[in-house]
């Protein structure tokens, strides 16, 4: 896990990834401090790449009213602030994810009711069809020709302002029942036009936006998907079709390929269990992006420095993304490091921490016996530093 790795051109100092977690704290789209604490602190924690939450590339395509956006340069200026930290205080490259809620859109923060239609304020919402995530979601509108040109041009001056932002990569977010990924699922897309139909087409539009994402980005800043290898419901994505979808988004030049699964309808049955994705990342390294020499990221449930490694030595994934874990503890690579022994460049402490990079003994466990037995166990004579007994009276 602390070996170097690339994702195209980028080189990271080692092969874990903060996943992209949404944490609906911006107001008006514009992140703010605890951005930058939250970015910051998994940063200097000892990840090689630390990535953004779905950041939209429109009003329209937030998924609450906390989630943050690039769509001004207001927006990209408080971006900019954060990517300099990460890059003046840390080792670690900070990754941007891009995205469009489609239909899962208008909804409350995730605290006050997941997937939920806001009581009030309420925005439109368009999908590949007129068909809902769920029974009490909203309905969306079909997206029309213009509705798809503005969203790919969204998607293009989002990306230039992520890198004038000075972000590291782009990731595009196809995944998870939002737009792009409800083209991409027969599930959500019953379109009878050339963006519906056989997965040769549900992928065009994706691959649109895609291509654009990548011209914007340019060649120095790489471009990434993240997919959803399935759909876990009858009649949906499976693996294989993850395959071919991987396979697509490698010939328009995807420099990694970010597998995970589902969140594409509320009937979903996942088959959840302690990394229960890498399996799909697994079958997507060695049946297409190996060969083409792209990196493969695995994610779900990965909680424990014994899973990455197994992972990564076993050639099921290249990187491994923790999201939770990183919640958990925003240092988990760094303490990860000293757990396992190890002392190098895949995990640096900032210098203002190195004091604390051992593990501390803590209580029993590690035989330091509490300061009371020492004391009774001390030989006659002895006087303990802290404590000095008064001198002896003076007698007439």
């Amino acid at each position: 896990m602390f070996t170097p790795a690339r994702i195209g051109p980028l080189a990271l100092k080692n092969r874990v990834i903060v996943s992209s977690m949404d944490m609906y704290s911006a107001d008006e789209g514009l992140p703010g401090e605890f951005h930058l604490v939250h970015l910051g602190s998994k940063a200097l924690g000892g990840a090689g790449l630390v990535m953004t939450e779905m950041t939209c590339v429109s009003p329209e395509g937030r998924i609450t009213p906390g989630c943050p956006g690039l769509w001004t340069d207001e927006q990209r200026d408080r971006w900019a602030a954060i990517t300099r930290f990460v890059h003046q205080r840390s080792t670690a490259k900070i990754g941007l994810q891009l995205g469009h809620s489609g239909r899962k859109g208008s909804t409350r923060l995730m605290w006050e009711g997941m997937d939920e239609p806001l009581p009030d304020g309420n925005w439109e919402v368009i999908g590949p069809s007129a068909l809902p995530y769920g029974a009490d979601c909203h309905v969306p509108r079909e997206a029309a020709r213009a509705d798809l040109d503005k969203i790919i041009a969204d998607f293009a001056a989002a990306a230039r302002r992520g890198v004038q932002a000075g972000f590291d990569l782009i990731e595009v977010h196809a995944a998870h029942g939002y737009l792009l990924s409800s083209f991409l699922s027969p599930v959500s897309n019953t379109r009878g036009d050339r963006y519906g139909g056989p997965l040769e087409n549900r992928l065009r539009f994706p691959l649109e936006v895609f291509d654009a994402v990548r011209a914007a980005a340019g060649d120095a800043v790489p471009v990434t998907v993240r997919i959803s290898a399935t759909d876990w419901v009858p009649g949906g994505n499976t693996d294989d079709d993850a395959v071919e979808i991987a396979r697509a988004f490698i010939a328009h030049g995807a420099a990694a390929i970010d597998v995970s699964s589902g969140q594409v309808s509320k009937d979903e049955r996942p088959a959840f269990g302690r990394s229960y994705q890498t399996p799909f990342a697994d079958k997507v390294r060695h049946q297409v992006a190996g060969p083409a020499g792209v990196a493969v990221i695995a994610v779900g449930a990965i909680s424990s420095y014994d899973d990455v490694n197994s992972i990564l030595l076993a050639g099921r994934a290249d990187l491994c993304a923790l999201g939770r874990t990183h919640l958990y503890d925003p240092q988990w690579t760094l303490h990860a490091a000293a757990e396992q022994g190890y002392a190098g460049d895949g995990a640096r402490w900032p210098v203002q921490w190195e004091a604390g990079r051992r593990k501390p003994p803590t209580a029993r466990t590690d035989k330091i016996p509490p300061r009371l037995s020492l004391l009774r166990a001390a030989p006659a004579g002895t006087v303990h530093l802290r404590w000095k007994p008064a001198p002896e009276p003076v007698t007439a």
